[in-house]
């Protein structure tokens, strides 16, 4: 009988992390709950500073944890409570830096082959060739790092940290030392050899473009919490909280009232009424019904008949359409994209509608205090 494979999930439970004792109150990670299946890719983005990269070091053992704990494949990592702390070096956890970090005296089938030491000669060979082919690289076994170009650098660090076969891959700005264009390319790439050799991996980034071509999952934080853990459909259609809607594409937050229409709640906006069976709450969830609406940028559709009309403010040419600021007759600013055959300009007026599949709104924030006259 053939033994069952056993779940390499990766599981944290309120997981906390401090730099300073003495600064209790500001944790540089508050809390954090999130469970990576077996195989899947993590995305964890936010904004510099929100404690991604202190929650990736947790996880690898760099980092001690002040509350919760982390478990992977059911055997504990890290626990605060009973103060198990698994060595980095014992986890088997394989790690991906920014700065690929190779040896530039050895060549590229010696770097994968440096974790390897323990194998026999011929197993080690193997190895290396099945990561080699892997990462497509079989041509550059001899070469030396700096014969290489960047992409390529890195597909050798990603060889070489799946060499020794980890439960879990780590991976912090893979790709941030690469230009714009490299960057979503390789990251198509990365995500195809993580699959191909059933790897999990949890991937930190800045990126949405990254995020959103790597991730199965991707987790939004600020400031040490995690907002929202979710595929990036959702994050883009159903945000979780105001931050998340805010970070996440391009939008506004525009003033609007729901009410009770003949079909069910529907919601008044500057750019007409909104209705979503499934996601719009009744009026009774808000003050008055009084909320703010999330209008995307693709919400707002270019219409010569409607008669909505919006002045451009200002416009960002995006090679197949237009990324265009309007502002309405009542002084609210939204965005849109328009395709780039449509190029008005700035200053004029043109005609739009909303066309929404998903209501997403937020309380309305209280408005600032008054400041008084200066004398």
């Amino acid at each position: 009988m053939t033994p069952s494979t056993p779940d390499m999930s990766l599981v944290l439970e309120e997981v906390s992390v401090r730099y300073a004792r003495a600064a209790r109150e500001h944790p540089a990670v508050r809390r954090v709950s999130l469970r990576l299946q077996a195989g899947q890719i993590g995305v964890l983005i936010g904004p510099s500073g929100c404690g991604k990269t202190s929650l990736l070091r947790a996880v690898a053992g760099l980092e001690r944890l002040d509350e919760g704990r982390i478990e992977l494949g059911g055997q504990p990592l890290s626990d605060a409570r009973t103060g198990t702390h698994v060595a980095p070096e014992a986890r088997r956890i394989g790690m991906v830096f920014q700065d690929y970090a190779l040896f530039p005296h050895l060549s590229v089938a010696d770097n994968i082959a440096f974790g390897l030491a323990g194998l026999p000669r011929g197993e080690r060979s193997a190895r290396v060739q099945q990561m080699l082919e892997l990462v497509g690289l079989a041509h550059a076994a001899r070469r030396a790092p700096h014969q290489l170009s960047g992409g390529q650098q890195q597909r050798v660090a990603l060889a070489r940290a799946l060499a020794p076969q980890p439960h879990l891959l780590l991976l912090d700005e893979p790709f941030s030392s690469l230009d714009v264009d490299l960057r979503e390319r390789l990251a198509h790439d990365v995500r195809q050899i993580l699959k191909a050799h059933g790897t999990a991996a949890l991937v930190v980034t800045h990126d949405q473009q990254e995020a959103f071509a790597m991730g199965d999952v991707i987790g939004v934080m600020n400031r040490g919490q995690l907002e929202q853990w979710d595929d990036a459909y959702a994050l883009y259609h159903r945000p979780a909280t105001r931050f998340v809607a805010q970070f996440i594409g391009h939008g506004v937050f525009a003033p609007a009232q729901i009410v009770a229409c003949a079909h069910g709640p529907c919601v008044h906006t500057p750019v007409g009424e909104l209705d979503d069976p499934q996601g719009c709450p009744p009026p009774s969830a808000f003050p008055q019904g009084n909320c703010d609406v999330l209008l995307r940028a693709d919400d707002i559709v270019h219409d010569d008949e409607s008669p909505v009309k919006a002045r451009i403010e200002r416009k960002s040419f995006r090679g197949s359409e237009f990324l265009y600021t309007l502002r309405l007759e009542s002084g609210e600013e939204v965005l849109a994209h328009v395709p780039s055959h449509h190029d008005h300009h700035v200053g004029e007026w043109i005609g739009i509608r909303a066309q929404v599949d998903h209501v997403v709104v937020f309380d309305r924030p209280p408005a600032p205090p008054a400041q008084a006259p200066v004398a």
